[in-house]
């Protein structure tokens, strides 16, 4: 069933908002000061995005849920998306993005005043390479990417896995944060990086340093390259 743009439009917006509020939400649970997850570790924040990104396709899979500017893209390049829509959905994406960020800021903003430290602060925000290397951040996020679209192209053509498509792309994301992760965060996503370190910049948070904008077109581009290799190199073997 092919749904109205309107409603497609909604699903990404709640999609990508339930990515950073469970996402970025993990991320301020074992960063900031005094929360009961602090210093609980990267495998928290793995699961963390995993659930974010295999809730919302459980949710709203039968309707639309790339949640990521650079899945969109890549697909629009293939032909297996109407270029009409890319803006509208980017739009979408951004806007959830921001708006989950608000939220997570919301709910742990004691915990945000508490924290002194301006890169525990800026963790549950958006990502930075761990070496200053933008190289090293482009090289994994690109790579991140393009396993994150590659396999999500291959699980979602096959009917036999629609029942557990969001368990995989969840297990799938979990486990790109424990092996390429470690570099950058990762964002893996444009709208996930960008959305919240523009709310960063503009939220007056105790404590806060840089938003790091020298770095911020690296999640940016380099998902966006490795979303249309993968998305490309997929259809030409496999369609």
């Amino acid at each position: 069933m092919e749904h109205a743009l309107t409603v497609r439009l909604f699903a990404e917006f709640f999609g990508t908002m339930f990515l950073i509020i469970l996402g970025n939400g993990a991320v301020a649970n074992t960063e900031l000061k005094n929360t009961k997850g602090n210093h609980t570790g990267w495998l928290n924040i793995a699961f963390g995005y995993g659930a974010g990104v295999g809730v919302p396709v459980i949710a709203f899979g039968a309707i639309s849920a790339h949640i990521n500017p650079a899945f969109t893209l890549g697909l629009a390049i293939v032909g297996a998306f109407p270029w009409a829509e890319v803006v509208f959905y980017i739009v979408a994406q951004l806007a959830g993005a921001m708006i989950g960020q608000l939220i997570v800021v919301g709910v742990y903003k004691p915990y945000f005043d508490a924290t002194t430290n301006p890169d525990e602060i800026f963790a549950p925000f958006s990502t930075d390479d761990a070496a200053g290397s933008r190289l090293n951040g482009f090289l994994n996020e690109g790579f991140g990417t393009f396993v994150l679209v590659f396999a999500a192209m291959a699980i979602g053509a096959t009917p036999q896995n629609k029942p557990i498509e969001g368990l995989a792309l969840g297990i799938l994301v979990a486990s790109l944060v424990t092996s390429l992760g470690g570099a950058t965060g990762p964002a893996l996503n444009p709208a996930r990086d960008l959305g919240s370190r523009l709310m960063h910049a503009v939220l007056p948070l105790q404590h806060k340093g840089s938003s790091h904008w020298d770095y911020a077109w690296v999640p940016v581009v380099a998902p966006i390259v490795g979303a249309t290799v993968a998305t490309i190199l997929y259809t030409l073997i496999f369609k």
